[in-house]
């Protein structure tokens, strides 16, 4: 248990780093992500007045059917893709990435390069 809560520990830890550089703005909104072992979730913020702008999720109804299971790789491009279509409608088109302290592989990895495919710019 203790090697759990220290790895969520260190996560944190990296996250907080990496928020005191990475911030949103009206011009480049920051897209956070956050992946649990079920799902991927992903938002735009824009962090001076501290408002979501945009939301994809393995849970969200339409991703839901498209999918079998939330927390893999094909599920992350989808999310992707889901999350670039909604900042296209919102005018969105430059952001900030703020990984969520997580390495730059896998499902992350292929959230990113979905959206990027999709001209979402960061």
């Amino acid at each position: 248990m203790n090697r759990i809560k220290e790895k969520l520990r260190k996560r944190t830890r990296r996250h907080l780093r990496t928020r005191q550089k990475v911030f949103g703005t009206n011009e480049r909104p920051r897209l956070s992500v956050y992946r649990s072992l079920k799902h991927i979730y992903c938002q735009i913020i824009n962090d001076i007045e501290g408002k979501t702008l945009v939301a994809a999720s393995t849970q969200s109804p339409d991703i839901c059917e498209q999918i079998r299971y939330g927390g893999n790789v094909k599920a992350a491009e989808i999310v992707g893709k889901k999350i670039a279509e909604e900042a296209k409608k919102k005018g969105i088109t430059k952001v900030v990435f703020d990984k969520g302290g997580y390495k730059f592989h896998g499902r992350i990895k292929a959230l990113a390069e979905s959206a990027r495919k999709h001209n979402l710019s960061f």
